[in-house]
C-alpha cells in the first residue's frame, strides 16, 4: 500500500507534466532540447540561490519574514533566469529565421514558437517538481506516513506534491505568458508573470501556521486557475490575430 502511494504522489506533482511531454514535447526533438535547456537554466538559480543563503541556512528563526525574503530572491533570480533564456532564444530564433530565408523556408509559425515556450515551461515546472517533491517522497514508500504538526489534517507528502503540482503548472504557463509579453513588448504580461510567481511562492507562507495547508492550498489553486486561463485568452487572442 505504501509504494501505491508513494508512486500516486509522485504522479499527483508530475502527471500531468508527463502527460504534456507525451502528446505534445516528444513528438519534436527541438522541443525536448528546450526542455532540458530550460531544467538547466533553472538549476543554475538554484545553484547560485543556494551559494548567497549558504551563511543564513537553515533559518532558525519563528518569524515568517526570513522565509519571504528567501523567497523574494527566490523568484527574482527565476525571473532574471526567464529573461535570460528568452534573449538566448530570440537569438536563436533569428538564426533559424536566416537559416529558413537561406533554404526558402517558412519562419516559424506562432504555434511553433507557442510550443516552444510551453517546452520552457515544462522544463522549469518539471525540475521544481523533482527537486521539492521527488526528493521528499523516499520516506513515503515505507511502512507509515508522516504528517507536519502545523498540518495534521493533510499527510505531509500530499501537500508536498499538490505545491509541487501548482507550481508546475504556474512555471509551465507562465512561460508562455512571458514569450508573449516579451514578443509584443506587452507591459501587462511581463509585469503579471513575476507577479504571480511571487504571491503562488508568498501563499506558501501559510503553512507555516496552525492548519494553513487547509487555507494556502486552495487559494494557491486559486492562482493555478488564473494563469490557465489567462494564457488560454491570450492563446486564443494572439491565434484570432494570425
Amino acid at each position: 500500500m505504501t509504494v501505491a502511494a508513494g508512486l500516486g504522489y509522485a504522479l499527483v506533482a508530475l502527471g500531468p507534466a508527463l502527460s504534456l511531454f507525451v502528446a505534445v514535447i516528444a513528438k519534436k526533438p527541438f522541443l525536448i532540447l528546450t526542455v532540458l535547456s530550460s531544467t538547466l537554466f533553472w538549476l543554475m538559480s538554484l545553484i547560485v540561490l543556494s551559494g548567497a543563503w549558504r551563511v543564513f541556512l537553515p533559518l532558525r528563526s519563528t518569524a515568517w519574514w526570513p522565509y519571504g525574503i528567501l523567497l523574494l530572491t527566490s523568484v527574482a533570480l527565476q525571473e532574471g533566469m526567464r529573461i535570460l533564456f528568452w534573449s538566448l532564444y530570440r537569438r536563436l530564433e533569428d538564426m533559424l529565421n536566416a537559416f529558413a530565408d537561406r533554404m526558402s523556408r517558412p519562419h516559424l509559425f506562432l504555434t511553433d514558437k507557442m510550443q516552444i515556450a510551453l517546452a520552457g515551461g515544462l522544463g522549469h515546472g518539471v525540475a521544481h517538481s523533482v527537486f521539492f517533491c521527488l526528493s521528499l517522497l523516499t520516506p513515503a514508500f515505507g511502512p507509515a506516513t508522516y504528517y507536519a504538526d502545523r498540518c495534521s489534517h493533510m499527510p505531509f507528502f500530499l501537500v508536498s506534491a499538490l505545491i509541487s503540482l501548482c507550481f508546475a503548472l504556474i512555471h509551465t504557463f507562465s512561460m508562455v505568458i512571458a514569450f508573449n509579453g516579451y514578443a509584443e513588448g506587452r507591459k501587462t504580461d511581463q509585469v503579471l508573470v513575476p507577479s504571480v510567481h511571487l504571491v503562488a511562492s508568498m501563499l506558501t507562507l501559510v503553512n507555516l501556521s496552525d492548519g494553513g495547508c487547509v487555507v494556502g492550498l486552495p487559494l494557491l489553486w486559486i492562482v493555478v486557475a488564473f494563469t490557465l486561463h489567462y494564457c488560454w485568452q491570450m492563446g486564443l487572442r494572439r491565434l484570432r490575430e494570425h
